[in-house]
């Protein structure tokens, strides 16, 4: 009998670092799709506050910590990243732990790296920490983050990981070929 092997969706690809730039997969115990019905947008907030210290997001922002975050990805819609969250009554609520490849990418040429692969203004005054953008990462669509002063967060479908690390890898090594 043939058992099978849970492994995460960058088993393998990562970590990695080149030059000043690290990439690393982040695991959360869940990631969640929440979306409150109408008119019950400020109970699901409080909901969130209540389960995981972090309110529902305005569109383009991330709240929380890096262990309990909720990111906006669309219009009413946020990604809840951390533990499984009780049911939300006023909330559609959908598991998708399994759907998603998610990367730290850290250090002081991370900004660098992430110009040559996503059509965003990263400067600080245009993406600052706290921001998050539903965008493109390559050809690929990802939920992008700044976690950090350097230090960013990536998101994209998990049958993309081998892309998105072979795509980060090609930008880490021309950015480090640069200094």
């Amino acid at each position: 009998m043939t058992e099978l092997t849970a492994k995460s969706p960058c088993d393998g690809l990562l970590p990695l670092t080149i030059g000043s730039v690290s990439c690393s997969e982040t695991v959360f115990d869940a990631i969640t799709s929440v979306a409150p019905y109408a008119g019950e947008a400020e109970w699901v907030s409080s909901a969130l506050r209540g389960q995981i210290g972090a309110e529902f997001p305005a569109p383009n922002r991330a709240t929380g910590t890096a262990h309990n975050r909720a990111v906006w990805s669309g219009r009413d819609q946020a990604l809840v990243l951390g533990p499984r969250l009780a049911e939300i009554p006023g909330a559609a609520m959908t598991d998708q732990t399994d759907a998603w490849a998610c990367v730290a990418l850290d250090g002081a040429g991370a900004r660098d790296v992430l110009a040559r692969l996503v059509p965003v203004d990263l400067r600080d005054h245009a993406f600052s920490q706290g921001h998050a953008a539903r965008t493109l990462i390559g050809h690929m669509t990802c939920v992008l983050m700044r976690t950090g002063e350097n230090r960013y967060g990536i998101m994209v479908f998990r049958s993309m990981a081998r892309t998105l690390a072979h795509d980060l890898r090609l930008a880490m090594e021309a950015v480090d070929a640069r200094r």
